[in-house]
């Protein structure tokens, strides 16, 4: 218990230092793809609190080793922001960084630059307590997790060829302890018609009629799609209706929907792919899983199919059991353990590779893509405390 006190203390002694760390990565904007100048400056914190190893690798990501232990723990947060909206919505400066009234304010405070930061601040005070022989803790700061989540971890593990023992998410969790959340995926649908004049629509077949009795049907096949007791229900919408005809007295030729489906725990691709060609059978129509290749800020490309697993692991599960323990160690009282309503790097990390997840980070998820973004400085202070106390407990 001395331990973790020490851990708390030196937390809170850095608590001016990881707030204004922070504050520097707020004010390098950082959307999916153009991260260079926040990938900069998260390595050049890393440098400065003693990481033994620091580098960019070639997709972009940040990863900063400390320790060269046998147990690999990993601490990952993407470093990529959504864009700032309709400026006329915030109260402040989104990109200001500015530390006031007990806040980290700025978009990507809690979406989620300020997981990375605290990390680093853990790192340093692991640093300082000599605490790193028996693990490799490696920190990431990923990037394009907002256009395409996962893909910095399917980039880590195929061509990094690194593979934690276990990973901790810094997305934003209010300080509970998360263990799962939904799949996603993206489904595109193409419906082919046959044009004609519209005085004559009967000569033609038109492609919106077609999408919009698809569309239909999704709404009610969303009605029906199955529940789990801890994730809840899967979903499916509609989320882009697009057509197009020779012109417009002209019968549609062609249409096309877009579907964001959530899966549920014992749904998967094949069966969102399955039940939406059953709607579409007697259609002329072509169901399409959507594929996501783009080039980093580093020239690299690189992409996957826009398939997100669902995972989640049991509350007593030894990565889940620890996080427990250390929470209450350090904090006094028990965690809340739950469930985040968005997708994270777990899709890839869990869903692909299997290796075990726990979510831990500051900020809560109502503030992630909103405006008037903004952390509490306490939050970092007490994240930092627990990726260093679980680290040391690994």
């Amino acid at each position: 218990m001395n331990m973790l006190k020490e851990i708390n203390e030196l937390a809170k002694k850095y608590e001016s230092y990881t707030a204004e760390n922070l504050s520097k990565m707020i004010r390098q904007k950082s959307l999916s793809t153009k991260e260079e100048g926040a990938a900069n400056e998260l390595k050049r914190q890393m440098e400065e609190a003693g990481f033994d190893e620091v580098r960019i690798d070639k997709l972009g990501n940040v990863i900063g080793r400390i320790g060269n232990g046998k147990k690999v723990l990993a601490i990952d947060g993407h470093i990529d922001t959504v864009d700032i909206g309709n400026l006329q919505n915030w109260n402040f400066d989104p990109l200001a960084g500015e530390v006031k009234d007990g806040f980290v304010h700025g978009r990507g405070t809690v979406d989620q630059k300020g997981g990375p930061v605290a990390a680093v601040t853990a790192g340093r005070i692991l640093k300082e307590l000599g605490l790193t022989n028996d693990i490799t803790l490696l920190v990431t700061g990923s990037v394009m997790e907002e256009d395409c989540d996962g893909l910095c971890w399917k980039y880590i593990v195929e061509e990094e060829k690194i593979k934690p023992d276990a990973v901790i998410i810094t997305e934003p969790t209010n300080l509970n302890i998360y263990r799962g959340h939904r799949g996603r995926m993206e489904i595109e649908v193409e419906f082919f018609g046959v044009s004609s004049h519209g005085s004559a629509p009967e000569r033609g077949k038109n492609a919106i009629y077609m999408a919009s009795k698809a569309a239909l049907e999704i709404e009610k096949l969303n009605e029906r799609l199955q529940t789990d007791e801890f994730l809840g229900k899967g979903s499916v919408t509609v989320t882009e209706f697009i057509s197009n005809s020779p012109s417009l007295c002209a019968v549609s030729d062609y249409a096309k929907i877009h579907l964001d489906r959530r899966l549920t725990w014992g749904e998967d691709n094949e069966l969102a792919i399955a039940q939406v060609e059953e709607i579409t059978k007697e259609m002329n129509a072509k169901v399409t899983l959507m594929q996501y290749s783009e080039k980093g800020f580093t020239g690299f490309e690189y992409g996957m199919e826009k398939y997100y697993p669902t995972w989640k692991l049991e509350e007593d599960h030894p990565v889940i059991k620890k996080g427990i323990d250390v929470f209450t160690g350090l904090f006094g009282v028990k965690p809340v353990v739950d469930k985040w309503t968005f997708s994270t790097n777990g899709v890839t990390i869990n869903g692909y590779y299997g290796i075990p997840v726990i979510g831990f980070g500051p900020g809560n998820e109502v503030l992630a893509h909103a405006p008037d973004e903004k952390v509490p400085v306490e939050h970092l202070v007490k994240a930092s405390a627990f990726y260093a106390a679980y680290a040391v407990n690994f």
